[in-house]
């Protein structure tokens, strides 16, 4: 589900959006559009950009990590049951709140998701 703007996943990644941008036109990431055509970006698009920029920083050059990603892509994704060391959606959730909050009282993401989440 796309949440997040290009600014939001800036902050995230610690890409700038000329690098977004560019891993983009290379059909390394394919984000969703709003109806004014602005980028939004899901938890799996900002992922990818984190896997994107670990390559890239191990060495490989852009035609390597299109590689890596498609072998990636092509394998069967695993169908083992869910063990204890699984954290589920909610634990994720309010992880996500906690840090959010914390970073709003320091101004890092104002105006970003943590508008989402209102004090208690």
């Amino acid at each position: 589900m796309p949440l997040f703007s290009i600014g939001t996943v800036q902050k995230l990644t610690g890409l700038s959006a000329r690098q977004i941008r560019y891993y983009e036109e290379h059909g390394l990431i394919q984000p969703a559009r709003t109806p004014g055509n602005q980028r939004q970006f899901s938890f799996a698009d900002v992922e990818r950009l984190m896997q994107i920029r670990q390559l890239l920083d191990e060495g490989h050059n852009i035609a390597s990590v299109k590689r890596n990603l498609l072998d990636k892509d092509r394998r069967p994704r695993s169908s083992r049951p869910l063990s204890a060391k699984d954290v589920p959606d909610s634990e994720v959730y309010q992880w996500l709140e906690r840090e959010l909050m914390e970073r709003r009282q320091t101004g890092e993401f104002q105006g970003d998701l943590s508008r989402f989440y209102r004090h208690r």
